[in-house]
């Protein structure tokens, strides 16, 4: 489980949303590299306005659902709203996902979360960081919008990228902030990242499944749905995958 590796041989990564062993099983046999078991399940499946509500017991569920249906993928977890509090806390619940059957679990924050970061890096547990926009810290629907624009805070998700590749993450999602911004956090970390509206010079792509197939009656702007233009979800899946390796995909009209 290198994802440094893709980097290092200017492979770009893919990885899709998974909430079920069914989905799982087809985006594992088309080939993508990561399936996140995403906290976004909040909106997709239960049809929250956020993901505040998705609980560990919510996240344990699909964790277990999703590694019943993959071999070949690296499978991460999202570590949900209140689970990482404490370092203890954060330990006890990311072991709790790895036994469910994830390789590595994801949490948003920064400096704010040192010890439990460090903590995890002690236990030999993965973990990908989420910086930018995390949707964690949402509290109403105007939060949504494109984070580092402005000197100050690009500079805090920089420097919060180069402590999370210091304590040893093994990759990073950024969410939502400038092409630009994702271009330069990439050239400086060694560590890949992997976007989702942070531009095409990213490492790799995520994309929530249910919005590369258009069933969310939402397309945000860096979404595009590839189910349009291929007749079934199998083409669609190897569509998103061959855009983001020949990086075709995300273009201008996908980035800020």
């Amino acid at each position: 489980m290198n994802l440094k590796a893709f980097k290092e041989r200017g492979e770009k990564i893919t990885c899709l949303s998974v909430y079920d062993a069914s989905f799982a099983r087809i985006f594992d046999i088309c080939g993508v590299d990561i399936i996140l078991v995403g906290d976004s399940l909040g909106n997709v499946i239960q049809g929250g306005e956020n993901t505040l509500g998705v609980s560990m017991n919510d996240m344990l569920y699909h964790t277990k659902a999703v590694a019943k249906g993959v071999q070949n993928v690296i499978l991460i977890a999202d570590m949900p709203f209140q689970s990482y509090t404490t370092p203890e806390q954060t330990l006890k619940n990311a072991q709790r996902l790895i036994q469910a059957g994830a390789h590595m679990v994801k949490f948003e924050g920064g400096r704010e979360h040192e010890d439990s970061f460090k903590i995890l890096q002690h236990n030999h547990i993965s973990v990908c960081g989420h910086l930018g926009l995390e949707p964690q810290s949402i509290r109403c629907p105007s939060d949504y919008k494109v984070q580092g624009r402005d000197k100050d805070t690009a500079q805090k998700i920089i420097d919060d990228a180069k402590m999370l590749e210091t304590w040893g993450v093994d990759a990073i999602v950024l969410e939502c902030i400038p092409a630009t911004l994702g271009k330069k956090i990439s050239q400086i970390l060694r560590i890949p990242t992997i976007g989702i509206g942070a531009g095409a010079s990213c490492d790799g792509q995520v994309l929530v499944s249910y919005d590369m197939l258009g069933i969310t009656g939402h397309t945000p702007k860096f979404v595009k749905n590839f189910l349009l233009d291929n007749d079934d979800i199998q083409s669609a899946v190897k569509a998103f995958i061959q855009a983001v390796k020949n990086k075709s995909f995300p273009t201008n009209k996908h980035s800020y």
